[in-house]
């Protein structure tokens, strides 16, 4: 039963991943969730992360952000990212994702979620029949305590590695420069 929380895949970073390999697999958009996947809680988006987003689009996938923040906070990060949105997306509940995918206007074998969080976006996309990776979160400098949460996440994640069935299900995705 655990392994409706398990990711198909994860990864240490959004930048461990090679986006022109998931565009091979028949991917054609990202749904990126933002606090703790692509920046610490809050914060806005950095150069380094308007790049990714750059090269992103230039091998030919669309992107877009589904998060449960406010409208001006997902428009604050995104001012510098030609990415859609959707706000206020109650994850773990499929409706956003759902909203998402229909605004993206692909099937759901086209799209794959991309988040740090087991029982939101994880739970989420499984809920809803979509792809998952689950990148390692973002903590920031100095942060120890994790929560209750994250604790209970971490129980999951050893289950999930130690099931050699469970992990890798989109083959081969990571970025050579990350390895």
């Amino acid at each position: 039963m655990l392994s409706f929380f398990y990711p198909k895949e994860y990864v240490p970073s959004v930048f461990a991943i090679d986006y022109e390999k998931l565009y091979e697999k028949g991917y054609r958009a990202l749904i990126f969730d933002i606090d703790n996947t692509l920046v610490p809680h809050g914060a806005d988006s950095t150069p380094e992360i308007d790049a990714l987003f750059a090269s992103i689009h230039a091998a030919g996938l669309r992107t877009m952000i589904l998060s449960n923040n406010s409208e001006e906070r997902v428009q604050r990060f995104l001012r510098n990212i030609d990415s859609d949105y959707v706000y206020d997306a109650h994850k773990p509940q499929p409706s956003g994702y759902r909203e998402a995918v229909r605004k993206l206007g692909l099937k759901k074998k086209e799209v794959v979620v991309i988040g740090d969080q087991v029982f939101t976006d994880v739970l989420g996309a499984n809920l809803t029949g979509l792809d998952s990776i689950l990148v390692a979160f973002i903590r920031k400098p100095g942060e120890t305590k994790i929560g209750k949460r994250r604790t209970v996440e971490q129980f999951i994640l050893r289950c999930y590695a130690r099931s050699a069935r469970h992990q890798h299900r989109l083959g081969d995705i990571r970025s050579e420069a990350a390895v």
